[in-house]
């Protein structure tokens, strides 16, 4: 009689259980996803926006290399489809840079918070001139002379970034000296020019000269078998100019200059005065001790595909 009794009150409970725990059922927040965007710039030009799309409205904290961007802490997406916020954000490097995200929804009992994609970008630095006051740029043609399956595809003249074994690479490189007021540098004013290829110990001096009448430097590197440069791949090189000592140096300064026509007659005012433009002009001072000549360097930061490259000769058929 009592283990009767006692399977009763069992059930009972468990009715009574039951009952006090029948409700509405709990609903799981929904997921939520965080697209980051944008971020490609050019380093030390100003903000760039960087976006983050969210799949419903909240606040999203913006983050560059694992910190939290300054100001874009918890910035609020828009409160209609597309859900998106944005960041103002400034680089304080170049190369390449790590883009993330998280998200807190506003309401948090729908939609679950969510962490980004990762999103690299390449925060980008000027071709010409990375390092100042020398302001470089570079290129690379094939040498003429070449025939048969080496021989150029178009002209020999023509810039490209791929050559094959056997194949004469010429850097043309041209020059600016910010200490001298933009004067081109030439082997009147330039110490040293010369370019350091990977691989090969001694730097290849570049020279000065007039091409067909325009002057530039060149330098030469020859590809084939030992002991020219045989690297199958990229070719890691750098271009190094020194500018020469001076005791002279070209300063911006402005002065006045009388206004003109287009037919040469002088601009006058209502009361017949001559009109006067404020224009800029270099003019060279001395100095003592004498200004240190710039050091200048250069070296290819193209993408993979834009790099310089050297590949193997087809094979005879």
């Amino acid at each position: 009689m009592k283990k009767v009794i006692s399977g009763i009150a069992v059930v009972a409970l468990a009715i009574a259980g039951g009952a006090l725990s029948s409700g509405a059922a709990y609903a799981a927040p929904a997921a939520s996803t965080l697209i980051m965007s944008g971020g490609n710039g050019v380093f030390d030009l100003g903000p760039i926006v960087i976006n983050g799309t969210t799949s419903a409205p909240g606040v999203v904290a913006f983050t560059v290399n694992g910190q939290v961007v300054t100001g874009c802490e918890a910035v609020p997406t828009t409160t209609v489809t597309p859900f998106v916020a944005k960041c103002s954000w400034i680089p304080v490097a170049s190369g390449t840079t790590l883009i993330t995200g998280t998200f807190t929804p506003t309401d948090v009992a729908s939609f679950a918070p969510a962490i980004s994609n990762n999103l690299n970008v390449k925060i980008g630095v000027p071709v010409q001139g990375i390092v100042s006051p020398i302001h470089i740029y570079v290129d690379t043609i094939l040498a003429t002379g070449s025939t048969g399956v080496l021989a150029p595809r178009f002209n020999g003249c023509a810039i490209m970034n791929e050559f094959m074994v056997g194949q004469t690479i010429v850097f043309r490189v041209y020059a600016n000296n910010a200490d001298q007021g933009g004067a081109v540098m030439d082997s009147s004013n330039t110490s040293k020019a010369f370019i350091e290829v990977a691989g090969i110990k001694e730097p290849i001096a570049l020279a000065y000269g007039n091409h067909s009448g325009v002057a530039f430097w060149t330098g030469v590197l020859k590809t084939g078998v030992a002991p020219a440069y045989s690297t199958l791949g990229v070719i890691n090189y750098k271009v190094t100019l020194i500018a020469k000592d001076s005791d002279t140096m070209k300063v911006l300064s402005t002065k006045l200059a009388v206004k003109k026509n287009a037919d040469g007659t002088r601009v006058v005012d209502a009361s017949g005065k001559a009109v006067y433009d404020r224009v800029t002009y270099y003019r060279s001072v001395s100095v003592s001790p004498v200004l240190k000549g710039a050091t200048g360097t250069w070296s290819s930061n193209f993408t993979a595909n834009s790099q310089l490259s050297l590949f193997a000769a087809p094979a005879a058929k």
